[in-house]
């Protein structure tokens, strides 16, 4: 974080200072976890459902936290007390954020652009390639893993400084008025929207039109002469071109896209390859690329990312070197191990939704081809509401029909993936039901044999981006 005073900061959160001087400066950086805190930094004392960073405050400052912001004073401890931590916390970062961008836009600034990333389902890749592109440009602060929500948000912000030139940030919804809430904080000059599906229905109401109205507040959220990166190929995400409030920029194989997809071919281990053609005004510039993303739907994830860089000032020919020099770096997010036993892990248990469980379907489809035989690791796919029990049948039906070889179902609530398999005509031990991550892991461990591919896929809170790990390290 740049420096600040606690005075300012009581300020810019609306707290009480408690046991510290106003003038004290808070030079370094702000966590959340006692166990991340350096020398003159600012402790984050988050209430949880299970911990209280409260408790953890004291070990904290011993540790070097020069500053506590906490809901109630600790006696002893220097603090900023506020009525809420986590409001204070995004609260703090809005006005960092002013600051810098006061700064950046002094002769001789950064010249800082704030680039906002949203969609159902690929915003983690998409803001990992971006911040790539961005990164051979100039000074670029983006998330870690998946920080997206309301605490990862600011905290992501907050790492920015006076040299930062590109701020890109993955902004989650999981319900009305989150994007909102997010924009708030940190008005994008580009917001990138990339799909509108079903992950999270469970908590918007209404269907997946709900689901739009609530990417859409991106868009509103957009700084005054802000861009908006839209999926042309959505015909919901399209129709957020009316609430733009300054120019619109379409990405997808549309005709009428801006930023545009052309020839994609696929080799034997899923990665694309395609012309990028950018349209400017009756000029067409276009440029080769190959990905080493693994999956077809990654292509989409990368015009997104060279939309909202060529928003943001960068060159077609940096663009196109740099997608095909991208890689995935965010943890469980289709990352292919070849083990030295023969067998091929494709582990994107990250998280999953209908949407993305049907692409990393279809990729190991592709990567297995005639030859090698396609094993899916398969758990719960959560916050689909009503939908759930209807959105797993229809996986377990696409399953029989990309000729998988093996599907594990793992867990109770993936049990209607077994169910709609099944009833598409899988027969014998094509489909087997694990109780739990134990259960799958003893079942792969007798079962899995030199030339197998083998996808774990599930939602976060599923847990088999444990089973993932052990199998990628070979002992499950």
């Amino acid at each position: 974080m740049i420096a600040l005073t606690a005075a300012e900061i009581a300020a810019a959160t609306k707290g009480v200072l408690s046991g510290i001087a106003p003038e004290h400066v808070v030079t370094g950086p702000v966590v959340t976890d006692s166990r991340e805190v350096l020398p003159g930094g600012l402790f984050v004392a988050l209430p949880g459902e299970h911990v209280d960073g409260h408790d953890f405050a004291a070990g904290a400052v011993a540790a070097g936290a020069a500053l506590v912001l906490a809901a109630r004073a600790l006696p002893g401890l220097p603090c900023v007390v506020v009525p809420d931590v986590e409001r204070a916390l995004g609260d703090l970062a809005r006005d960092v954020l002013v600051r810098l961008r006061d700064v950046a836009s002094l002769p001789g600034g950064s010249g800082l652009r704030v680039i906002g990333v949203t969609g159902s389902v690929g915003k983690t890749t998409t803001k990992d390639v971006l911040a790539q592109l961005c990164g051979s440009a100039g000074p670029t602060i983006a998330p870690v893993r998946s920080f997206n929500n309301e605490i990862g948000l600011p905290l992501t912000v907050l790492r920015a400084d006076e040299q930062t030139r590109f701020l890109v940030l993955e902004m989650g919804a999981s319900g009305p008025g989150h994007l909102t809430y997010l924009t708030d904080i940190a008005p994008p000059d580009v917001a990138v929207v990339l799909v509108v599906g079903q992950a999270h229905l469970g908590g918007f109401g209404g269907g997946i039109d709900a689901v739009a109205r609530a990417k859409a507040e991106i868009v509103a959220g957009l700084v005054p002469d802000g861009t908006a990166v839209l999926n042309g190929d959505d015909p919901r995400v399209r129709a957020m071109a009316a609430q733009a409030p300054g120019p619109v920029v379409m990405f997808g194989a549309a005709p009428d896209a801006e930023v545009r997809v052309e020839d994609v071919r696929l080799d034997t281990l899923g990665r694309a390859s395609f012309r990028l053609v950018h349209v400017v005004g009756d000029q067409r510039h276009s440029r080769d690329v190959t990905l080493r993303l693994v999956g077809e739907h990654h292509v989409h994830n990368a015009l997104a990312a060279a939309a909202a860089a060529l928003a943001v000032g960068l060159d077609l020919d940096d663009v196109a070197s740099g997608l095909s020099q991208a890689d995935a770096l965010s943890p469980h997010r289709m990352h292919v191990v070849d083990r030295a036993d023969g067998v091929t892990v494709v582990d994107d248990s990250y998280n999953a939704n209908p949407d993305s469980m049907r692409a990393a379907l279809k990729a190991l489809a592709v990567i297995a081809g005639r030859e090698r035989r396609s094993v899916a690791v398969l758990g719960e796919m959560l916050e689909l509401g009503d939908e759930h029990r209807a959105a797993h049948d229809a996986i377990g039906r696409l399953v029989v029909r990309l000729n998988i070889g093996l599907t594990v179902v793992v867990g109770e609530g993936a049990r209607a993936i077994r169910d709609g398999a099944n009833h598409e005509g899988s027969w014998g031990d094509e489909v087997v039901l694990a109780d739990d991550v134990e259960a799958a892991a003893a079942f792969l461990a007798d079962e899995l044999r030199a030339g197998d591919v083998v996808l774990v896929k599930s939602s976060y809170g599923a847990g088999l981006w444990q089973l993932g790990d052990r199998l990628v390290a070979g002992d499950a």
